[in-house]
């Protein structure tokens, strides 16, 4: 058995070293712990996938174990991150308790460990078993921490079930009706509790009657803190009958807005702004070779999560111990911010991940959480299931933020693109729990938190930092830098930090307007330059892996240059790669605008690496198709003056089931590299193609997300 040249650790694996914080093998399993959470995208299967052929098991005996602040830190599962990250976590993890069990089996069997192997856990010499295996060892063989110089067994482990379509962990009690969401959970003794907030947000409580509501049937405690208020039953139809008679009584100040949906783009470009350089590459001799000129102007609104399942948690006290089962992505961060609400010891709060219906980046998760802990404490001991209403959910989670990105480009004698310029306007796209973490003063990310009686500073509206040198910050993220190869390319985002509505992480983070905006722009300068769309992407692309998707989502997708319009029917092509670091994809779309606009057809094609469940990266890549188009054609939240207008599904279509088009996915699997997410590839490639194909259809070049009829007819 060789060995590899040291390889640093991951950073999570650098923070927690210890395999038996990862690993426990009892009862011939072994259970596997990981800080990423699954909320839908199939991680859990993935990731256990990953640690049977590193252990060297079969993965009927690896036995996921839900993630709680008990796990490993991981962070945030966010930013199609998971995959990439536990994924090498895992590999290392298990390549070293692999390797440890083969040293101690060489030495009970005083042989090499290199002529031994490790079959479904059992140590097997020459093909023959040997009586030892993972659950035989001693006590204390998982002791000892990794580090950084420590190598494990070279090249990477056989595989036995990474690369094949198992099933989904997580599907059968979904499908099958049985509890599956935080939202299913039932304690013993448990009660029912519903918070009273104003339905347009964002206002302040100036009056509100209290006694009638406590004296209704079922109620059990009503609770006020300063703004915060809700309402505690024996059953959850007492619950929202008690916040209803609550809410009737209420009586709203209204806080200062400052614009409207409809005025919301002019508004941040006209805003104070902190400028960020993503990246300054001048070539001047190039430039000056520039005969035509373009610019344009792409917008996107501010956007629901739009889940299914409302905001939900469960919250207990018991003897000042909190504990609280939460659809968070971020359970360590979260217990760091109930801490500081609480003014708790953090080492007295257990944050348990239950998964939540409907997932899509930063939504009310995390602040039904401290609702939930607050309406507790009115009943020290039982548990309260705390859920919002689909009213406080539109009105009251941070939306993805309202962006505009400027282009402008020059084209040369020849037909290429010589001169390259992009400004994007946007909120911070974090506000998650813990942003603060480490400030002077603290602050909390959490709604309830500003609303006490003696509130915390809200903590500010960010932008991820730079990591290793990359850039993961929300405006500048996935593709404001063009993956085009161009001689000049200036990249510059202005972060707003007056906030209309409340913002934060949504899929995709900036890179929906961003790719939107670039692959539309880069149809528009084809038309310019009389270049058959594909032809001039692939005559600025050098990137083979995005040249590859391209290629080959052209190839299945029936792309036809000079295709000529009919009028009904339209045919759009975009790509990108995600972080400008992660997962390439390309899509082409076919779209009928007669009478109303219809996505008909996607055919796509994803590099993302090494693929370690197939079937589970196409129903990743699906689902972000899907999402993508109720996004493009659907999905705006309106507002003004007087508050939010969007209250309920009627305010907010999304995509029906009949509406979903024929999709086809067509995967390039990298088996030598490492394995990168997919969750949010698709979202600005998608958009952009279907912008590309109403103007195929019809002439017409919408810039304004959502595309839709109205906007069409104005174009007209």
């Amino acid at each position: 058995m060789t060995a590899t040249a040291p390889l640093p650790l991951p950073a999570a694996l650098a923070l927690q070293p210890h395999l038996s914080a990862w690993l426990r093998f009892a009862d011939g399993r072994v259970q596997v712990r990981t800080g990423k959470v699954e909320i839908g995208q199939g991680i859990v299967t993935a990731l256990a996938q990953v640690a049977a052929d590193a252990l060297g098991v079969s993965l009927e005996r690896v036995a996921m174990v839900p993630a709680s602040t008990e796990s490993p830190d991981e962070g945030i599962t966010s930013g199609s991150r998971s995959v990439h990250e536990s994924a090498a976590v895992l590999r290392r993890v298990g390549a070293h308790a692999r390797a440890r069990l083969l040293h101690a089996a060489g030495r009970q069997l005083d042989i090499e460990p290199g002529a031994l192997a490790v079959v479904d856990g059992a140590v097997l010499h020459g093909g023959t078993t040997t009586g030892i295996d993972y659950w035989s060892l001693g006590p204390g063989w998982l002791d000892g921490d990794l580090r950084a110089g420590d190598t494990a067994p070279a090249g990477p482990p056989p595989r036995s079930v990474v690369g094949r379509s198992v099933p989904r962990l997580d599907l059968p009690a979904k499908v099958m009706g049985r509890p599956a969401f935080v939202h299913d959970l039932v304690l013993p003794g448990m009660l029912f509790g519903r918070v009273v907030r104003s339905p347009q947000g964002h206002e302040a409580l100036a009056s509100i009657d209290l006694a009638g509501t406590a004296g209704l049937p079922g109620v059990v405690a009503v609770v006020r803190d300063g703004d915060f208020v809700g309402v505690i039953a024996r059953r959850e139809e007492q619950a929202v009958r008690a916040r209803q008679h609550a809410l009737d009584s209420a009586r709203w100040s209204r806080r200062e807005r400052f614009t409207s949906d409809a005025a919301v783009h002019e508004w941040l470009q006209a805003q104070p702004t902190v400028d960020g350089v993503v990246l300054q590459q001048v070539d001047e001799a190039a430039r000056a070779r520039a005969v035509q000129r373009h610019r344009a102007r792409y917008t996107r609104p501010y956007i629901a999560h739009a889940a299914l399942g409302p905001s939900c948690a469960v919250a207990r006290i018991i003897e000042g111990r909190v504990e609280v089962w939460t659809h968070s992505q971020s359970i360590h961060l979260l217990r760091e911010d109930l801490s500081r609400v609480l003014r708790l010891p953090r080492e007295r709060i257990t944050v348990h991940h239950a998964q939540g219906a409907g997932c899509y980046g930063h939504n009310g998760a995390d602040d039904a959480a401290l609702d939930a802990v607050l309406l507790s404490k009115a009943v020290d001991g039982q548990p309260v299931k705390l859920q919002w209403m689909r009213e406080d959910e539109f009105a009251w989670e941070p939306y993805g933020p309202a962006m505009v990105v400027e282009l402008q480009a020059g084209l040369d004698a020849a037909r290429r693109i010589v001169d390259w310029s992009l400004d994007a306007w946007s909120n911070g796209h974090l506000s998650r729990p813990a942003v603060s973490k480490g400030s002077a003063e603290p602050a909390s990310a959490l709604l309830a938190a500003w609303q006490l009686d003696h509130p915390m500073p809200r903590a500010p509206q960010v932008d991820p930092p730079m990591v290793n040198g990359i850039e993961h910050g929300g405006i500048g993220r996935n593709a404001a830098t063009a993956i085009y190869a161009l001689p000049n390319q200036r990249v510059l985002t202005h972060r707003v930090d007056a906030l209309p509505l409340r913002a934060s992480s949504l899929r995709s983070i900036g890179a929906y307007a961003n790719i939107f905006a670039i692959e539309s722009f880069m149809d528009e300068l084809a038309e310019l330059a009389g270049v058959d769309p594909l032809a001039f992407r692939m005559q600025h692309l050098r990137d083979e892996r995005a040249r590859a998707v391209l290629e080959r989502a052209a190839a299945a997708g029936g792309w036809r240059p000079g295709r000529p319009s009919d009028g009904t029917t339209g045919w759009g092509l975009a790509c990108a790669q995600y972080c400008n670091h992660l997962g390439h994809f390309a899509v082409v779309v076919r779209l009928g605008v007669d009478p109303d606009l219809r996505v008909q057809r996607v055919v796509a094609a994803v590099d993302v690496g090494q693929v370690i469940n197939p079937d589970g990266l196409r129903n990743q890549v699906e689902g972000g198709i899907v999402q993508a188009i109720s996004w493009t054609l659907k999905e705006q939240v309106r507002f003004d003056a007087q508050g939010i207008h969007t209250q309920g599904w009627a305010d907010y279509p999304i995509l029906g089931f009949a509406e979903i088009p024929e999709i086809e996915v067509h995967l390039i699997d990298r088996p030598d590299d490492e394995p990168l997410g997919a969750g949010e590839i698709t979202m600005g490639p998608v958009a952009a193609a279907i912008g590309n194909a109403v103007h195929h259809a019809l002439g017409l070049r919408v810039r304004d997300l959502p595309i839709t009829r109205e906007r069409i007819l104005e174009l007209a």
